[in-house]
């Protein structure tokens, strides 16, 4: 095999092999359960989360969510939209410390949710909507683990937490960060403005996708080249 051969094979591998990795970093990045937006104001009322959950296998559905809600930072009022071919179960705690609020003192709150008899087929994901009546004012972060149940039994735990100034974990639970109350003095965010803030984080999401992708189109340019020189050398 000539020299100009082998080096058109060697830049045609180094190639395949660099989209591949970049590609693959982007999946990888793009599959965790996350809950959306990813913000809220501490105390904020009258809004909604959205879980969405992907399927990272090529070959078997996601069959069972289970949702876990932190009660010694309670939720209240929570309640589960109805989500087709999803039947949802929810389970109540005894809080260890009582919530007193205007209409009374909170002595339960929902602590899991649990998704069953729908499925998520492989390369598509599910947004599951949880509303409340209120977040707490006494935390500057919520996370919410999570178990992805798949139809061979497979069972992908997202309950991993980073401490501050670590990398990311492999299986991280999804995180709602509280943000302190505004400038007006006001703590609540309305749901009314959960939309916008499920755009731009949506769009970041987008704008992660195209980097990558643009990323992927670089190296390939930077490879046609080579391929170009190489031939161009090997035909004089």
């Amino acid at each position: 095999m000539s020299r100009a051969h082998t080096a058109l094979r060697r830049a045609g591998l180094g190639t395949a092999l660099a989209a591949a990795a970049l590609l693959t970093a982007a999946g990888v990045a793009s599959a965790h359960v996350t809950v959306h937006p990813d913000s809220y104001a501490k105390g904020a009322t009258d809004g909604v989360l959205s879980f969405r959950v992907p399927d990272e296998s090529d070959t078997t559905s996601t069959t069972k969510v289970q949702l876990f809600l932190p009660t010694d930072h309670p939720l209240l009022g929570v309640l589960v939209s109805p989500h087709d071919g999803w039947t949802a179960t929810v389970t109540d705690t005894k809080l260890k410390t009582p919530v007193r609020t205007d209409d009374g003192t909170i002595t339960d709150a929902v602590s899991q949710i649990t998704w069953t008899g729908g499925k998520v087929a492989p390369g598509h994901y599910e947004d599951f909507d949880v509303a409340f009546g209120q977040l707490p004012d006494d935390t500057a972060e919520l996370t919410f683990k999570t178990l992805q149940t798949y139809s061979d039994g497979k069972v992908v735990r997202w309950i991993e937490e980073a401490a501050k100034g670590d990398e990311e974990p492999e299986n991280p639970a999804p995180v709602l960060k509280l943000t302190s109350a505004t400038a007006s003095g006001t703590a609540t965010q309305s749901s009314a403005a959960t939309p916008a803030t499920t755009k731009a984080s949506a769009s970041d999401s987008t704008a992660r996708g195209l980097g990558a992708a643009g990323l992927v189109v670089g190296v390939l340019g930077l490879a046609a080249g080579a391929f170009a020189v190489v031939r161009s050398r090997a035909a004089k």
